[in-house]
Formats: structure tokens, sequence, C-alpha cells
């Protein structure tokens, strides 16, 4: 798989925004993630809000359960994850400014920019999905009657096509 596709597959939508998770992030750099949690926090300044936030508990569990993580007993995270928005992403080159954190920042932001141009061509597809769905619901609507005569015919269909009862009756 490729890297672009790998960083791709990182990238989660939270908040209404495309975010990578620290621990990733770490993982990408080759730093450990209370080392880049360090790194951000002597450069908070750098990080407001719209760069990056702190998940919650909700928003945490379900973003494990969606993506298959194990829990995080024994050794896990004693801090709920920050999330970092590609404004975020692009201020940790800033923070990290290893040859290896460069070289993956680039990488990122190209992921970023591919996915950017995916949904930009993909809108009308999108629109034509939705007037499609729209279509089908007002047709099911429509034809609701239609559907409830069908029923009745098979369960009519189903009383005549019964075997009759055969046999002794023992009591």
């Amino acid at each position: 798989m490729n890297d672009l596709v790998q960083i791709q597959n990182l990238i989660y939508e939270i908040r209404g925004h495309k975010v990578m998770l620290d621990s990733d992030l770490a993982k990408l750099y080759g730093v450990l993630t209370k080392n880049l949690n360090k790194a951000v926090k002597r450069n908070i300044e750098r990080f407001p809000k719209d760069f990056m936030f702190q998940l919650t508990k909700d928003e945490y569990q379900n973003l494990r359960f969606q993506i298959g993580t194990s829990k995080t007993e024994h050794g896990g995270r004693r801090f709920m994850p920050y999330a970092f928005t590609e404004q975020g992403v692009a201020m940790l080159s800033s923070v990290l400014q290893s040859s290896q954190a460069i070289a993956v920042n680039i990488q990122i932001m190209r992921a970023f920019v591919q996915i950017k141009q995916f949904v930009l061509e993909n809108k009308d597809l999108n629109k034509r999905f939705t007037i499609l769905e729209q279509y089908f619901i007002q047709y099911c609507k429509d034809n609701e009657t239609d559907k409830q005569k069908i029923y009745e015919a098979i369960d009519l269909l189903m009383d005549r096509t019964k075997p009759s009862k055969i046999g002794f009756k023992t009591n």
C-alpha cells in the first residue's frame, strides 16, 4: 500500500473536521506520543482550537469502535488523544524539526489535498445520489398501497398452498 493511502487511512472526521490523532502522527514522525504532546505544549501558542483539540471520552470510544482498536487497559493511554486539523499538522513541522518530520509532513499535506480533490470532484455524484434517494423515498410513499396489495396476495397464496392436515388425532 502506498504511503499516501496509508496516511489517508489515518485521517478521521471528528466534529466536522478532517483530523489526525497524536498517536498516529507520533508513529509517522518516529517519536513517542508523549514527546510529541510535550513539544506541542511547549509551543501551545502555535496551536489554537481550530488547529488542535482534545477528544472527549465519548468521541474516543466511538472512534475506537469505528477503527477497531483494543481497550487501553494495561499500559494504555492515560489522557484522551489530541486531534490535529490540517493546519495543526502543518504547524507540527515547525515544532518537530527533524528531517523525518519534514518528509512525513509533506506526505500528510499531499494526503489532505487528495481528500479535498476527491470531495470536490464527487460533489456532483453526491448530489445525484441525494436526488435518487429522495425519488426512491417518494416512490415508496406513493406506492405504499401497491405494496400492501402485494403482501395480501402473497398471504392469500400462502394460505391456499398450505398442505392439508392428514393423519390421526391422538389424545
